[in-house]
């Protein structure tokens, strides 16, 4: 009854909604399938080592507050489970989500059954559901739909990886009290089978056993998938030959829905016979659902039954029969349809006056691609599971005697006759009415006229006036002004009404006279037309989105690319016909979206988004050949234009005017202009395809580098990051047109962590000197410069501006990590050493407690010997700090001065604005959101404003100790660093010294992290050594001892940095001394 649906019918609406939600459960378990972690598969020795205390199977369980003990005695541990947690737990609670639907689902299924038993749906029972035709629909789907989830999620989730999914969402996240599913429950139900390793004897009837369903309710659904027409489909299907085509569908469910009776499958070899009489008796490989197919050789093979019914459809006679019959097939239907296909063959008229013929043409070509393609293609990256698999598929090859060629030009003609069929019939659909109505007025207009006529006062040629003709006319006019086109009755009235004007012609001898034998031939010919008028209905679209199904080919499609590809390399005009199968395969995404659509459910945009995000993808692998070839079509456009086609002169010689033709060229050269106007063409009617004419191509270039460089920008500083961005949550991925990860070839992920690696290689610090005068690392040893200005250009020209960007936010990322572990060691955390705790502690109290030092030079000298050994790793991250902020600076100065060149405009503007800003900001008027200036940034980092020595890029607490910590660490090294006044002072340089400038600039940038108060505490410090040693100094005062030249020298370059610093340092020295300074250091004073 069709109120099973209605929206008041609790019964049918609680069904429906389980259905729609089993579907989008598939389509969920469909996205995930290419989300796996790969890390979960643990596939090396070196991922087995390092988490496999970390990832773990259900025999976690066993262990459990043992293994939890380890992790948390163990610090390394510990912290990279807190890292895996942090970086998975996304993904992990989304597959979680998805393994508990099934669970729901079948909890939710097996609760509806009961209420059902107990009356709760008032007249609904389960026999009186099944008698309904849409609910019989409905519980056939709902058992249908849970064993297709447990074997799409055995077939695309290894168990091992799902049980260890499972383990670390139960480690990770608190149980929830919000769901009917608890995790218990969850695991056991998708524990492992062992199908992925070696296939268990009672696989998969267990598996489908894990959760009981009620053996009545499977008794009734596998009963009417096995006696009833469900769908209604035989009607389609008129031939008994196609029977099995017709139950398709049907047969698909009934093959999962018989796994929950497995003792059918098992034993009971008459309903198996009846089984595969009725739906295998001329195929045996089965599409389940979009694309996802099953060889019933394979997988009845431990059912005895089963495998005994089977064996008769697969005998080598029977197979060797159907195999000929639908390859003889391809060529004759290649020739109808080329012969349809032929422009005036397929018109209004035509197609109403054939269209049964046109229909069961296509129904034919349906059929054959359909039985061929299962029976003949495997997936992509698939091979045959065992010999007999292998041979029953090339006997069928060899026996079709049909190629692949063939085979993908009848589906291509199938799908631009049906396109082709379709529009026209939408068309005239659509003017059905209108056509109706014009039709009438002109077969009552020409009765009107004829009876005139014989009323002898419209003259026409020797037609005596005939009163009985006259209002037999007038009377048949009045019948025609009555026909109504929804009433069935009209249609035969129509024919009776057809047959009087044959028999008034014929009997009045009314032939002599061709005016009204044309009159009256009209009139009948108007009258076939509105009987062909009542026969647009909407049936036959149905009819044609039925036989024209293709979701069997979803995956197999895939196959065909190649040979897709080079048919447009061939033969361009392939790119129109493209779109009738594309549009075809996007046809069967109804399937899948039919129930959804039904219960008004929320899930209708995801599932329609993930299949149509599929299809997309696959449309655009088919199509990228197009670019290439045009662009490459062009190129030898061009080489044509200026290095073979002659530049015709003014005049030319008769002899030689043959030569200037150069006919054989210009017809190349025609040939490749029409190609490419022939790809356009075909473009542009993909309408969500991009049409490469008239778009910029620079803009292309650019938006492409930029999106390629921030990718392995992004991938390569996750080796920074706590929480790392995966490749499917990047937004510069793209599974349209995929960015490639290539494997690691050193320490770095990609080429923008090599080449950042080798410059920091080149400027290192203890190998190389910075000199600010010109902006230029020298080597060391042989004092010629290794980075320069020229340098940094060098790289702009290879990797853009974007390039250059992004090595500058990696070097960003590389200065942050290096200032967390400065920190930590400030803030004695992370510190592997009791040493440093102590050393420090102890020098801190001496220190705060001594005003007045009798002897300050052997103070200090106490405090640097004491802490002699505990800053190698401080002082390795100290000058890493200060070398990448120079090359940011020297980075920052580039694109700046590019910016000025090449947008003057844009710059000014970004000044003007970050002035008014920082402004604004002090004086307090304005607060700017986060997002606000997280938007500007970018365009500041383009631009060179971002200021690297003025940049805040840890969050740190202060503690006037740590001035005092950095303060022992200068004078510990004031010795080691070296700090030219000029390019002649290189010579001086020792061994072990380091580069001076750079230290200066990281004790800069560490205290920039802090309060400025830190800062004049460090520089009071510092000064306080200066003046303290000067003081007790006993020699003549410009003979200053070397620690307070060093000093001094030091502070000259670090007030380079910062206003701040240099007022706070003019504030703590007297006069006198900074007079020294500036005899000592001319250059900057």
């Amino acid at each position: 009854m069709a109120d099973f649906l209605a929206e008041n019918n609790t019964c049918g609406q609680t069904i429906l909604q389980l259905v729609s939600r089993g579907n989008a459960i598939v389509a969920e378990l469909l996205r995930l399938k290419d989300y796996i972690p790969k890390i979960y598969r643990l596939e090396t020795k070196q991922e087995v080592q390092k988490y496999a205390d970390i990832i773990m199977d259900f025999n976690y369980f066993k262990i459990a507050e043992v293994h939890e003990q380890k992790i948390e005695n163990n610090e390394t541990l510990s912290d990279l489970n807190e890292e895996f947690r942090d970086n998975h737990i996304d993904i992990i609670k989304r597959f979680y989500l998805v393994f508990e639907s099934i669970h729901t689902y079948i909890t939710d299924l097996n609760h509806f059954l009961d209420e059902v038993d107990e009356g709760l749906y008032i007249h609904q029972t389960l026999e009186s559901i099944f008698i309904d035709m849409e609910g019989k629909q409905l519980l056939c789907e709902a058992l249908y739909l849970y064993g297709l989830m447990l074997l799409v999620v055995d077939a695309y989730f290894d168990g091992i990886i799902r049980e260890r999914i499972l383990v670390s969402y139960y480690r990770y996240t608190p149980q929830r009290r919000d769901t009917q599913s608890c995790i218990d429950e969850v695991c056991k139900l998708l524990r492992d089978t062992g199908y992925n390793s070696k296939k268990p004897t009672y696989y998969p009837e267990d598996y489908f056993k894990r959760i009981p369903i009620k053996s009545t309710y499977i008794e009734y659904v596998i009963g009417r998938l096995r006696s009833d027409d469900v769908y209604g489909q035989i009607s389609v299907y008129p031939l008994p030959k196609h029977r099995s085509t017709a139950l398709a569908t049907q047969a698909s469910m009934l093959y999962v829905c018989l796994y929950f009776s497995s003792n059918i499958l098992h034993s009971q070899t008459a309903i198996m016979r009846e089984i595969v009489d009725k739906y295998f008796p001329d195929n045996w490989v089965i599409s389940l659902y979009m694309g996802y197919t099953v060889n019933l050789a394979e997988t009845w093979e431990p059912f005895k039954a089963a495998k005994l019914a089977l064996n008769n459809s697969l005998e080598n006679v029977n197979i060797k029969d159907y195999a000929n019959n639908y390859g003889a097939s391809v060529q004759i239907l290649l020739k109808q349809t080329n012969l349809l296909l032929k422009e005036g063959n397929v018109t209004h008229e035509i197609l109403l006056r054939d269209i049964n013929n046109i229909i069961g043409t296509l129904r034919e070509c349906n059929v054959t691609v359909r039985w061929l393609m299962l029976h003949t293609v495997l997936k992509p990256g698939q091979t045959d599971k065992n010999k007999r698999l292998k041979q029953l598929r090339e006997m069928v090859i060899t026996e079709s005697k049909c190629d692949p060629v063939s085979l993908f030009k009848l589906l291509l003609n199938t799908a631009q006759l049906e396109l082709v069929t379709k529009e026209i019939f939408k068309k005239l659909l659509s003017e059905k009415e209108e056509q109706w109505e014009e039709l009438k007025n002109e077969s009552y207009k020409s009765l009107i006229e004829l009876s005139e006529v014989f009323s002898g006062t419209k003259p026409l040629t020797r037609v005596p006036k005939n009163e009985n003709l006259q209002h037999w006319f007038v009377e048949i006019s009045k019948q025609v002004q009555s026909l109504t086109q929804g009433d069935s009755g009209s249609s035969r009235k129509i024919v009776q009404l057809i047959q009087a004007l044959e028999e008034v012609q014929e009997f009045h001898q009314l032939d002599a006279n061709m005016q009204i034998v044309q009159f009256l031939s009209e009139t009948r010919k108007y009258m076939h037309q509105m009987i062909r008028n009542m026969n647009i209905k909407e049936d036959v679209l149905i009819t044609l989105q039925i036989v024209g199904d293709v979701s069997y080919a979803w995956e197999l499609i895939d196959s065909y690319t190649n040979i897709m590809q080079f048919g447009i390399k061939r033969e361009p005009t392939l790119v129109i016909k493209l779109r009738a199968v594309f549009l075809k395969l996007a046809s069967a995404l109804e399937i899948p979206l039919l129930r959804i659509n039904q219960a008004h459910s929320e899930d209708l945009i995801s599932v329609s988004q993930y299949y149509s995000s599929e299809l997309e993808i696959y449309v655009r692998k088919v199509l990228q050949i197009i670019p290439n070839m045009m662009f490459d079509k062009m190129a030898k456009i061009i080489q044509m234009q200026t290095s073979v086609l002659k530049e015709l002169p003014t005049r030319v010689n008769k002899d030689k005017l043959k030569d200037y033709a150069q006919l054989n060229e210009r017809f190349e050269f025609a040939e490749l202009t029409h190609s490419i106007s022939v790809f356009s063409q075909g473009m542009r009617m993909m309408k969500n395809t991009l049409d490469y004419i008239n778009v910029n191509g620079l803009k292309i270039w650019q938006e492409e580098v930029t999106r390629i460089i921030n990718y392995n920008v992004e991938q390569e500083c996750n080796g920074f990051l706590r929480n790392k961005i995966h490749a499917w949550q990047s937004v510069y991925q793209s599974r349209y047109v995929p960015i490639p990860l290539y494997p690691p070839t050193d320490n770095s992920v990609n080429f923008i962590g090599r080449l950042a690696r080798e410059v920091i290689r080149l400027t290192d610090p203890r190998n190389s000197v910075y000199l600010d005068q010109t902006s230029t690392w020298y080597d060391m040893k042989t004092h010629k410069p290794v980075l320069n200005k020229e340098t940094i250009t060098s790289i702009t020209s290879s990797i853009e501006v974007a390039g250059l960007v992004g090595l500058d936010r990696l070097f960003s990322f590389m200065i942050i990590t290096a200032l967390q572990k400065l920190s930590g060691y400030l803030e004695n955390k992370n510190v592997q050493m009791n040493s440093w705790t102590n050393i420090i502690s102890s020098i801190h109290n001496e220190f705060k407690q001594t005003n007045e030092l009798q002897n300050p030079l052997k103070v200090y000298q106490a405090y640097i010997n004491r802490s002699t050994k505990i800053w190698s790793e401080f002082l390795e991250n100290a000058l890493l700090v200060g070398q990448l902020q120079l090359v940011r600076n020297l980075i920052a100065f580039h694109l700046n001065k590019s910016c000025k060149f090449n947008a003057k405009n844009l710059e000014s503007s970004l000044q003007s604005l970050n002035k008014a800003l920082l402004m604004d900001i002090k004086s307090g008027k304005y607060n700017p959101s986060e997002s606000f200036m997280f938007s500007l940034s970018s365009y500041f980092d383009y631009a060179g404003l971002n200021e690297p020595f003025n940049k805040v890029y840890i969050t740190s607490r202060n503690n006037p100790d740590f001035a005092i910590t950095i303060f022992i660490f200068v004078i510990a090294h004031l010795q080691k660093i070296f700090l030219p006044q000029n390019i002649g002072n290189l010579q001086k340089r020792h061994q072990d010294q380091v580069d001076g400038t750079a230290f200066s600039v990281a004790i800069h940038t560490m205290l920039k992290q802090f309060h400025k108060t830190l800062n004049g505490e460090f520089v009071k410090y510092v000064s306080n050594y200066i003046l303290q040693l000067t003081k007790h100094n006993n020699m003549k005062i410009t003979e200053l001892l070397p620690e307070v030249i060093l000093g001094l020298n030091f502070m000259d370059s670090y007030t380079n940095y910062s206003d701040e610093s240099r007022k706070f340092y003019k504030a703590s020295l007297p006069e006198e001394i900074l007079h020294i300074q500036q005899t000592l250091c001319p250059a900057t004073g």
